[in-house]
């Protein structure tokens, strides 16, 4: 195993041989790393988190106690599967992952993204993204400060397009109950997941295709 400098491994703490760990990070007690693990520079992990083989944390990430990562989405204890068969999972630079969330493989948690406390990701997190619930939802985003927004950052338009905040038949006066942007000419819609413009005039909602 590759443990940089300055970083922080507690007690009753098993890292396997081949993973890697960055410069000042902190591994809490009673955590296990595993092997082809990677983890970034200044990485918090808690306590009672398992990071396994296929899993990546970038920098600066932030892992709460007792978080679970996966790396076999449909696992049999009478089927051995080799490391070649194992998912990977990505967390990108400065995600927040909250305490007893479940990360499932396969998935990719975007920059800046927050998942809240006992989430349960099934699914890719776009930047940005402020996400709870079972399964995890997009409930709004945050800033690189965690402030919320109310609409997703450009970057996040640009990067994803608006195919990932799936829209549905949803009627203006269902939408006028969720946050509304300062930018009078867009609405988000936290129960769809979908990102409107707003015609000033009129009220009329179609559903956004393109960065503001």
């Amino acid at each position: 195993a590759v443990v940089s400098r300055g970083a922080k491994v507690w007690r009753w703490v098993h890292v396997m041989e081949g993973a890697r760990i960055g410069s000042d990070s902190s591994i809490g007690q009673g955590c296990f790393v595993g092997r082809g693990a990677l983890i970034g520079d200044r990485v918090k992990i808690q306590n009672n988190v398992s990071v396994y083989d296929g899993v990546e944390l970038r920098n600066d990430v932030f892992v709460g106690p007792s978080a679970v990562f996966t790396n076999v989405s449909r696992p049999r204890a009478a089927v051995r599967l080799g490391r070649d068969k194992y998912q990977r999972t990505v967390v990108e630079e400065h995600a927040t992952i909250g305490a007893n969330s479940t990360i499932v493989c396969g998935t990719v948690l975007g920059h800046h993204c927050f998942v809240g406390a006992g989430a349960v990701v099934t699914r890719n997190v776009p930047p940005h993204a402020l996400v709870h619930g079972n399964p995890a939802r997009i409930r709004g985003f945050v800033d690189d400060a965690n402030n919320p927004l109310t609409i997703p950052p450009e970057s996040v338009l640009r990067a994803f397009g608006i195919e990932d905040f799936k829209a549905e038949n949803t009627a203006y006066e269902d939408c006028k109950q969720t946050q509304n942007s300062d930018d009078p000419r867009f609405l988000y819609c936290v129960e769809t997941e979908t990102l409107y413009r707003r015609c000033v005039e009129t009220g009329t909602l179609t559903v956004q295709s393109s960065s503001p």
